[in-house]
Formats: C-alpha cells, structure tokens, sequence
C-alpha cells in the first residue's frame, strides 16, 4: 500500500506500508497522520490555510482519527462534511494514481522492491503542473455534483 499527499504547490514523497501490515487506526496514526500529515502545513504550505482531504478508509473514518485531525488539522474536510467512496472527487482517484500506475507499471516486476523503485522513481518525472491540474479540477467536479443533487 502507497500514501501520499498532493496539493496545487508540492507534493509528498511516496509513503510505503510494510509488507503485512494492515492499515487500523492506529497504523495509520502512527505511520501517517503523526509523522507526516501533522506537519503538512508547514512542509507543505508555509503555514498557510490549507484543506486536507482523505477517503472512506475505515481507517480514516474512524472517530478517533476524526478526532485527531479536528484538533491537529485546521483544514481537515471531516466525514460529515465530505461524501464517502466518491473516487470522482479525490483528484488521487480521479487522476493522480492512474497516471503514475500507467508510468510505473508499463513493465511487469519481479518483486516488491523493483515495484517499489518504479513507483518512486515516476513519482519523481510527474510534473507538478499534472498534480496542479488536477486539484484545480475538483472544485467543478464538486459543483457538478451539488447541480446533479439539485435537479433530482
């Protein structure tokens, strides 16, 4: 599994999970939200105003990791606020993962490790402008879906 974080101006490096382990609450505490997204603001955005965003993830949705981003993350978009499981609106989803497992994966792999070096590696060659256009694209995408609710 690969965690990342992009926004209009940078990006994150590639985050790889262990092999075997699984993504509970507390993982993704330990290994993503205190480590690198408590930190975003400042590595990211030089303290300025930022929204962070994430999926359905069971781990995401979970109340104490609701709770740690409320009182971590100024921007944080809670689970109330965002619709669940719509790929269309994460420009990851929409965008960013397609991109780079196209580049990444034009070419079968003998193991973990060769993956792991592709994907950083095209990670890299993605130009920042690519990223850009697709944050930039979700605020329409998010308008079109209101306009859609609105006419049912």
């Amino acid at each position: 599994m690969v965690w990342t974080g992009v926004s209009s101006v940078c990006r994150t490096s590639l985050v790889f999970v262990p092999a075997g382990v699984k993504i509970y609450v507390a993982t993704y505490k330990e290994l993503i939200l205190q480590p690198i997204v408590k930190d975003l603001g400042e590595m990211m955005f030089e303290n300025q105003p930022f929204i962070f965003q994430q999926d359905g993830a069971p781990a995401h949705t979970a109340n104490s990791t609701q709770e740690w981003l409320q009182t971590n993350i100024p921007g944080f978009i809670s689970k109330v606020e965002w619709p669940p499981s719509i790929p269309d609106l994460n420009h990851l989803d929409f965008s960013v993962w397609s991109i780079l497992e196209s580049s990444a994966c034009s070419k079968s792999h003998n193991s973990i490790e060769s993956l792991r070096q592709s994907l950083t590696r095209e990670w890299a060659k993605i130009p920042q402008k690519m990223l850009r256009a697709a944050v930039w694209a979700v605020p329409g995408r998010l308008k079109a879906v209101i306009k859609r609710k609105a006419d049912t």
